[in-house]
């Protein structure tokens, strides 16, 4: 357990918590609760440094306790965070991804709370992760950008210190393609729904979640097509069904119907439904078209409602299934499933077809985000001819022979 949780509790105060669950709970409540009114509650440290040894009262009212919270005590500081994120309809990740980065945040300062902190606080925090962590520049970007909008958009603080706190310098990287012959290799490896999800992803580019969260009625068998909803960046968007795949996801509808059929008759079979559709179609959850494309094999009980349902397939599962298929292919390259998203862009490239084509099918905002992929086309790093490659004679013939152990003359 983190030990900064319970850090200011005397020796009688946690020997009254029996078990190592209780700690975590006050740990997780001095966390959520930390507020700048309570002096006297979290003394100030530096960044990374010691706590100064002033400690809460025995018996502080402070300390968690069963019931309600107060109506004029304002909401805790995580709460304001996925109050603010969820008002601006960001995605599930992007939350908790913002809300990570501020625990990080805090703990890193001693759980001093963020209004009593400023602009050398964030330095040195971001710092660390640069320094003793290592982290890449779009993960050091991503915390700047919660800390950003957790003083800017939550605490509504002015922000000069975040001036001076520059973003770090995101390198262009060229992204990792397979060669048809290698994605064949990897693909002949995979198995069950881990092979249909990854046959998605090189057949229509898809993401790996934007295939998982396929429901039935995405899938346009008549028209050829599958409909991406709220892909990255909320965006809808369609792309080609293979048809070599349109015999496979039939029998998997199929046994959708009769999966969801079974559910039914057990008195499940409710799906979870983006936003408020819930409430505006209440049947609409026990429809077969709103059904998961894979399913998970078990269900789960909804905390909130208490309603049994069936979530999708892992991520988890195909990514596990797609490190095992590439390591068994020989294949010597970092390929992961979103690979096969790089290399149906790339193939698509080299079969002539539109830029603009493409990125409407990958469904990049940006032209440049798709251009990436002209540096890894078969014609070379910049879709040149080398001058090297015209001449009769290869110049270091000679050196090849000699390495083959021939004489010089050999072949002349």
């Amino acid at each position: 357990m983190n030990r900064h949780g319970v850090e200011g509790l005397k020796p009688d105060q946690v020997a009254h918590f029996s078990t190592a669950h209780e700690l975590e709970r006050v740990a997780a409540h001095r966390l959520e609760t930390a507020d700048p009114s309570h002096a006297g509650e979290l003394a100030s440290r530096k960044p990374g440094g010691a706590r100064a040894a002033a400690t809460p009262a025995e018996g502080d009212s402070r300390l968690p306790t069963k019931g309600a919270r107060g109506a004029n005590q304002r909401p805790k500081l995580l709460e304001r965070l996925r109050r603010e994120i969820r008002l601006r309809h960001y995605s599930r990740r992007t939350e908790e991804a913002y809300t990570g980065w501020v625990k990080r945040f805090v703990r890193f300062n001693g759980y001093v709370h963020p209004e009593r902190l400023g602009g050398p606080a964030v330095r040195a925090f971001l710092t660390d992760l640069a320094t003793r962590h290592r982290v890449s520049a779009s993960t050091q970007n991503q915390a700047r950008a919660a800390l950003l909008f957790l003083y800017r958009e939550v605490m509504h603080a002015p922000l000069p210190f975040m001036e001076l706190v520059a973003a770090a310098k995101t390198p262009p990287k060229v992204p990792v393609v397979l060669s048809p012959n290698e994605v064949e290799l990897v693909l002949s490896g995979l198995q069950g729904t881990s092979r249909l999800v990854c046959l998605i992803l090189y057949g229509a580019g898809l993401r790996l979640l934007e295939a998982l969260s396929l429901r039935v009625k995405d899938i346009d068998f008549e028209n050829s097509e599958i409909t991406v909803r709220s892909g990255k960046g909320a965006k809808d968007r369609r792309t080609p069904l293979p048809s070599s795949l349109v015999d496979e996801l039939r029998i998997q509808v199929a046994s959708v119907r009769k999966l969801h059929a079974a559910d039914l008759a057990e008195g499940a079979g409710s799906v979870a439904l983006p936003g408020a559709l819930a409430r505006k179609y209440p049947s609409a959850a026990r429809e077969l078209g709103w059904q998961w494309v894979f399913p998970a094999t078990r269900r789960y009980r909804e905390r909130a409602t208490g309603v049994e349902r069936r979530h999708h397939f892992h991520e988890s599962a195909v990514q596990r299934a797609m490190r095992a298929a590439v390591l068994r292919s020989g294949v010597t390259k970092r390929a992961s499933c979103h690979t096969l998203r790089h290399s149906f862009a790339t193939h698509l490239l080299e079969e002539g077809y539109d830029i603009r084509t493409i990125q409407e099918l990958l469904g990049h905002r940006d032209l440049s985000t798709t251009m990436a992929y002209t540096h890894v086309v078969k014609r070379g790093g910049l879709g040149v001819r080398s001058p090297l490659d015209t001449l009769r004679r290869f110049p270091s013939g000679s050196v090849v022979r000699r390495w083959r152990g021939m004489p010089e003359d050999a072949g002349d």
